[in-house]
């Protein structure tokens, strides 16, 4: 079983029910047809998912409904930030239980005024709550969301004293400066990328991969950066479609809908609102990917 997230993984977007509830089925399918297009694995519920408007319940219950519509445990990651560690420590228990090993951890994110230590020792407190040499722990670095950044000194002790068990970081920061700073105190974690237009120089510095929400809509062109192919200003330009709007997560959604004909794909939970409509912004995407990538 791979001991780290490594290679092209994909941020899953999240499909709901009438109710706001997870489609299970509809996300199980979604994965799917991503690994068919090259993709190695999914993060289920994290930024790109709306993972913090889910519980602890709801995402088990998410993680059970999908492997049982037949999507290899190993093949999956859950988002598993919380503001209380209690919950970190529950959700990661029972995705153990489950056959799941890879759990993205934001840094708790109720005070923007924690200092490093506070920040380790959250970490540290979720890693001896889960008490289990199987977890395989990503630290998950998203400030300009999160609002609290995990100093690379932080992440470099935390590999230091649970080895393996902190198998990773996303850095989702868009700063390439970060990330190589990330990977000099730390080498030894397996650090992916967010922001896409990093992923092949990333790679190029030693980097494992990504972990990207473009993947959701372009899977191919995140593909092609991986494969260290000259496309980064298409990407960058397929990221500015979604980007330059004033929701990322409800735009990328609006896309799906438009490239799968189902205006399910619409639905977003509070506080965010749906769009009426994505096919403007497919049309969009469609003529920047063609004519096909080489």
């Amino acid at each position: 079983m791979t001991e780290a997230i490594r290679g092209f993984w994909v941020a899953s977007a999240t499909p709901l029910a009438a109710d706001g509830s997870v489609d299970p089925a509809k996300l199980a399918a979604h994965a799917k047809q991503l690994f068919v297009k090259g993709v190695d694995g999914v993060v289920l519920l994290g930024t790109t998912g709306e993972g913090t408007s889910f519980n602890v319940t709801e995402r088990i219950a998410t993680i059970e409904a999908v492997l049982k519509a037949g999507v290899a445990p190993e093949r999956i990651g859950i988002g598993g930030g919380f503001p209380a560690i209690t919950d970190s420590i529950a959700l990661s228990r029972a995705a153990l239980g489950l056959g799941l090993r890879h759990v993205l951890v934001l840094p708790p994110y109720f005070d923007r005024s924690i200092t490093p230590e506070g920040i380790e020792d959250a970490f540290a407190a979720i890693v001896d709550g889960v008490a289990d040499d199987r977890l395989r722990a990503y630290l998950y670095h998203i400030p300009q969301i999160s609002g609290v950044a995990i100093p690379t000194g932080v992440a470099a002790n935390l590999r230091k004293r649970y080895g393996k068990v902190i198998a990773g970081l996303k850095d989702s920061s868009g700063d390439f400066k970060q990330f190589q700073a990330f990977r000099a105190a730390a080498p030894d974690l397996a650090i992916t990328v967010g922001n896409e237009t990093d992923i092949a120089r990333a790679i190029a510095a030693g980097g494992a991969g990504t972990i990207c929400g473009m993947a959701n809509i372009a899977p191919e062109l995140v593909k092609a950066m991986i494969d260290g192919k000259d496309v980064e200003p298409r990407m960058q330009a397929a990221a500015e479609i979604v980007l330059k709007t004033p929701s990322f997560l409800a735009t990328l959604k609006a896309i799906i809908a438009a490239q799968t004909g189902d205006p399910t794909w619409l639905r977003v939970r509070p506080p965010l609102r749906a769009l009426s409509d994505g096919s403007a912004f497919k049309r969009k995407l469609d003529e920047l990917m063609a004519p096909a990538i080489a």
